[in-house]
């Protein structure tokens, strides 16, 4: 995988792409600019990525099962009307917490949408990964983070992997499907000293990791039942952000990435810094599950 071309379809320059979302229905991806507080709906076919404004940071959004999308912003859940961009607010879980927003978030495949929180400084352990039910009731699963990032469930639906970006590591919990209740956490994956920090992530179809490495200039394959490193994806920026499976088959792998706090003569190295790109990596992934509230 190391000779795969990686595409670049979208010179963004984001300060801060993260969270693409393929919607598998109207075969758009969804992406987030977060400290430009912006939602970006990319069309891969005309090329067009559509901004849509918002007054607040964005963590991360999902479409809704019955249309528009699920958001998670600056200070709170919200949903969003795609027709008239009018956002309504859900739940504000820390409003008590104004240093804190929202940052990366998915739904688990029985529709309920998990995101969690980070203190704008990133380095408290402040942060909580929440849960969203289709009621839109809020639940507190799991707390004491300091950066609340990429979230996947195995492809049965038993685990869910989890990575709270300093601690450098990937995390698995046994998964309640009925309940979302977690338990027996164990790490499964330590990301080497040189390779950056663990942020958004992704699962294919064969059940194996997909880890956007920040600071690490790549996108690793990771086998979770055995920590072993599969492959690596080299990426013409440093900051690689997150990554998710589209396409009509879905075996693309798009990726965003990030050109913010970086001086102008490191930022010089990677022209394309904060662009959106996407690699045909050999293997498919599975559906975005959508927000079933």
């Amino acid at each position: 995988m190391n000779d795969l071309h990686v595409e670049l379809v979208l010179d963004a320059h984001a300060a801060l792409g993260e969270g693409p979302c393929w919607d598998h229905g109207s075969g758009l991806l969804y992406w987030v600019n977060i400290v430009d507080k912006q939602i970006r709906v990319f069309n891969p076919q005309t090329v067009e990525d559509r901004t849509i404004q918002l007054d607040q940071m964005v963590g991360a959004v999902v479409p809704r099962q019955s249309g528009g999308l699920v958001a998670a912003l600056q200070h709170g859940f919200y949903l969003l009307d795609l027709e008239t961009e009018q956002l309504t607010l859900i739940s504000d879980p820390e409003d008590h917490l104004p240093d804190n927003r929202f940052n990366d978030g998915k739904c688990d495949p029985v529709g309920r949408f998990w995101a969690g929180t980070t203190s704008t400084q990133e380095v408290d352990t402040i942060g909580s990964l929440y849960c969203l039910g289709s009621d839109h009731s809020v639940r507190k699963m799991v707390d004491g983070v300091i950066v609340s990032n990429g979230l996947a469930w195995s492809p049965d639906g038993r685990t869910m992997y989890y990575i709270d970006s300093p601690t450098k590591r990937v995390v698995a919990y046994d998964f309640d499907m009925e309940t979302g209740a977690l338990s027996q956490l164990r790490t499964i994956i330590t990301i080497a000293e040189d390779g950056g920090y663990p942020d958004g992530m992704t699962i294919d179809a064969e059940g194996m990791l997909w880890v956007a490495q920040w600071g690490g200039w790549q996108v690793s394959r990771w086998n979770p039942h055995t920590g072993e490193l599969l492959a690596t994806i080299p990426v013409p920026v440093a900051q690689v952000s997150s990554c998710t499976f589209g396409g009509a088959n879905l075996d693309e792998l798009y990726i965003t990435t990030a050109s913010v706090r970086q001086t102008a003569e490191f930022l010089a190295k990677q022209p394309h810094a904060g662009g959106l790109f996407r690699v045909k990596p050999g293997v498919t992934g599975l559906q975005t599950h959508f927000f079933g509230g």
